[in-house]
């Protein structure tokens, strides 16, 4: 094949980028400087977007890559990348005709985000490829407060019940209150909240402590909170053994040893 089919072939070629946020919220961009659409999708022209060397290796090494665009006020902003919004998002990438986009396009790789860097007006976002998987652990350490998470298939809670629809009615820093109380004492405590309204709309943060109809956040949301604005609280767990067997009745489904010796075990002498 002449060199100038290679030259021509490639710089037919545009990059497009899905990114799915865990929200729901879908963005599709493309390198090109006009509109592409590809099968039901159309990715928006967003030429300041340039991907770095895609690394695709054959053995167990993970797939990555970095992407950098310029923060744009109607896509992908410094506010939403600070507040959390993007973070852990999908990210596909597809290589297209730009002269025929009707033809399939070149699948490049798909990963999530990882670490973000903001710097003079642009940002710089990892890609982590399915491979990177592979660098977590096998198997679980052993601990002696519970290892599942309240509510998902190994702790088989049944959460129908345990989730509520709330009103704010205001909030001084990390401690927000609701138009309802709790059902039982802390019950939301290490629970989440969920903000279904407003400026903090599709984040989600951790609640430390609840008592009465106030809850009291990890940390300060990253936007205003207005008086109204509606949230969802989810109850939550300590990962004793305690609060399981008492509280939810399910000791048989605990994922914890919480009766296993501890390392100081080794230390211990005759008459100690």
């Amino acid at each position: 094949m002449s060199a100038g089919i290679d030259a021509d072939r490639v710089t037919a070629l545009s990059l497009c980028w899905r990114i799915e946020r865990r929200d729901g919220v879908t963005v599709a961009l493309t390198d090109h400087d006009q509109d592409l659409v590809v099968g039901e999708t159309t990715y928006r022209a967003a030429p300041g977007m340039t991907p770095s060397a895609i690394v695709r290796a054959e053995g167990v090494q993970p797939d990555t890559m970095e992407a950098k665009g310029a923060l744009d006020a109607a896509a992908i902003t410094a506010r939403d990348l600070g507040a959390g919004r993007w973070d852990a998002a999908r990210v596909v990438m597809l290589a297209v005709r730009r002269d025929d986009p009707a033809l399939p396009p070149i699948a490049l790789g798909e990963g999530r985000i990882g670490e973000v860097e903001m710097h003079d007006g642009s940002f710089t976002a990892e890609l982590r490829g399915a491979a990177a998987a592979l660098e977590r652990p096998v198997t679980e350490a052993t601990s002696p407060s519970c290892r599942a998470q309240l509510g998902d298939a190994r702790c088989r809670v049944a959460m129908a019940g345990r989730r509520r629809f709330a009103s704010v009615v205001a909030s001084a820093g990390e401690v927000v209150t609701l138009d309802r109380g709790e059902p039982g004492a802390n019950a939301y405590g290490d629970g989440r909240l969920r903000w279904f309204g407003g400026e903090n709309s599709g984040l989600e943060s951790a609640i430390v402590a609840s008592a009465g109809t106030a809850v009291t956040l990890r940390h300060t949301p990253p936007f205003a909170i207005a008086a109204g604005v509606l949230v969802e609280v989810v109850e939550g767990c300590d990962k004793r053994i305690a609060t399981c067997a008492d509280r939810f009745g399910n000791a048989a489904n605990f994922r914890g040893e919480p009766y296993l010796p501890g390392m100081d075990l080794l230390t211990r002498y005759p008459g100690a």
